[in-house]
Parts: structure tokens; sequence; C-alpha cells
């Protein structure tokens, strides 16, 4: 019987045992279609969201990228049983691995939409230069996201979705949609974290859109 690997709820992303970026697979091997457009889900967790959207949407490519590589490998697991041809993940610190990952993609990356959703919060003061949305992930999607692509960013906690936006209204290449809190996800599949705290709870879920310009 395999061991199963625990899996730490927390992970540093400042620790040197993330400090190098991931190396990217042959695209063209992952996926069957390479230039379907691209949904990447940055921090996905046990990959429900993006599998279940693979799913759903037979004509996108799906990438989730998360820094517990435990769970990215249960997630490959799951993807090959069920013979998802677009949808792969990969084990990496988002913030320093995005341009190395997506640079190489064959005839120039596709990407055209991006979701956060309830990333760690990291409450203490001293622990929040850890949360994933920081500027210099903001502007590597800048660089890799065509105009008319966008970002979709939520969580449950409202101080962390008003920093994540903070940092997208720093970049000049962002304008956020709306004004306020948006009402509803765009997407068919919600997250587990989204469906405890909305739907089973009532609680509110704090959600904002950035498109590239």
């Amino acid at each position: 019987m395999a061991k199963i690997r625990r899996v730490r709820q927390h992970v540093n992303p400042l620790s040197s045992k993330y400090a190098e970026s991931a190396i990217a697979p042959n695209w063209s091997d992952v996926f069957a279609d390479v230039q379907r457009p691209l949904h990447l889900d940055i921090g996905c967790a046990k990959g429900d969201f993006v599998r279940e959207m693979a799913q759903l949407v037979p004509d996108w490519n799906f990438l989730g990228i998360e820094i517990r590589e435990p769970l990215v490998e249960r997630a490959l697991m799951k993807r090959d049983r069920d013979e998802q041809h677009n949808l792969h993940f990969v084990f990496c610190n988002a913030n320093n691995s995005l341009e190395t990952l997506l640079s190489s993609w064959p005839g120039g990356c596709p990407l055209q939409r991006v979701s956060i959703q309830f990333p760690d919060p990291w409450f203490k003061k001293r622990h929040q230069k850890r949360r994933v949305v920081q500027p210099e992930l903001v502007e590597q999607l800048a660089k890799l996201m065509p105009v008319g692509a966008w970002v979709w960013l939520q969580s449950d906690i409202e101080e962390v979705c008003e920093e994540m936006c903070d940092r997208f209204d720093e970049n000049s290449d962002f304008m956020r949609a709306g004004n306020g809190w948006l009402a509803e996800s765009p997407f068919p599949v919600l997250t587990d974290r989204e469906r405890v705290t909305a739907v089973e709870k009532g609680l509110p879920v704090y959600r904002a859109k950035y498109i590239r310009q």
C-alpha cells in the first residue's frame, strides 16, 4: 500500500525549500491542444475546482498550481484516472514560477483567465508578506496576459480581498470591473470554501474582477 504523505495546512512560501522556480513541462505533451484558451487557478489546493471546470468546459485548458506537493500529486492521479486531457497541475511557488512556466508555451501562452480564490490569509502582521498576491505576482500576470484577459479574486475575509485588490489597483495594466464587491461568481463551479461559506452558512464572500488593459 502506498504511503499517504502528510499535507501541511500552512506552507511558508519564503522558505528556501520553495526558492527555486518550477521547471516547465512540455506543454504539447500535457494538453491535447495547447492553443485552447487557458484558465490558471493559483493556489488550487486539491484541484477540485479546476477538475470540475475542465469537465464542464472541454474547449478550454485548465492549469492549477499549488505549493503543497502532496496535493498536486493526488490531483494528477485523479486527472489521469479520469483521462482529462485539458487539465494539468504543477507543484510550485506562484511568486517565482509563473513566468518560467508559461513563457515556454509553444506559440505563446493563451492565458485568458486567472483565479485566486480563498488564499491563505496569514493573519499575523509579521506573516502577511507570505500572502500570495504580491506586487511581483501582479507584474508577472501583466506580462503574461493579453489585453481583455481577466483575473478573478475572492475570499471570505474582507481584509484579505481588500489587500489583493490593493495590489492590482497599484498596477496600471489592470482595471477593476464594477463598483464594490461583486455579488456572484462567473463560474459554474463553486470551490469547497465558497460552498460552505456562502451556501451552507449564508456568510458573505468578497469578490472582485480585474481586466488586463
